[in-house]
């Protein structure tokens, strides 16, 4: 629980969008959305496997791609219900400080376009192609 104290703590204090510790390397990330999450799993997945990450919002997506990488435990300042029903599924350990029904876009209109292309995906493996997709195309 100290490790995932200080990546919170980094978290809050550089403002970035996700901390990820894995063994000596603590490595922070900016991108909004899934992408740099995405970009791990597919080019460096050793960063994830077996990692603790501290992450200021999860949706179910962003939930999926940790799953799939091999994270082992999640802590986020802001998570979906659908988000951590998918962790305790695929057996990541995970916590939050704020746990929501459904993540908001960012103009605050509707429910986050991932989360929603997420919602009936029952795994990890299912939500993939569709985070794969929204990404490229946005």
């Amino acid at each position: 629980m100290a490790e995932m104290t200080e990546l919170v703590e980094r978290l809050r204090r550089e403002g970035c969008s996700c901390v990820v510790a894995n063994g000596v390397s603590v490595r922070t990330f900016r991108e909004r959305g899934v992408r740099d999450l995405l970009r791990l799993l597919r080019e460096e997945p050793e960063a994830l496997r077996g990692a603790s990450v501290a992450d200021k919002v999860v949706g179910k997506g962003a939930a999926a791609l940790m799953a799939l990488g091999g994270v082992r435990e999640v802590y986020a300042l802001v998570m979906s219900r659908k988000a951590l029903e998918l962790l305790d599924r695929e057996g990541v350990k995970a916590g939050y400080e704020t746990l929501v029904d459904n993540i908001i876009n960012r103009a605050g209109t509707d429910i986050c376009p991932v989360e929603k292309l997420c919602a009936q995906c029952i795994t990890a493996q299912e939500c993939l192609p569709m985070i794969e997709d929204f990404v490229k195309k946005n």
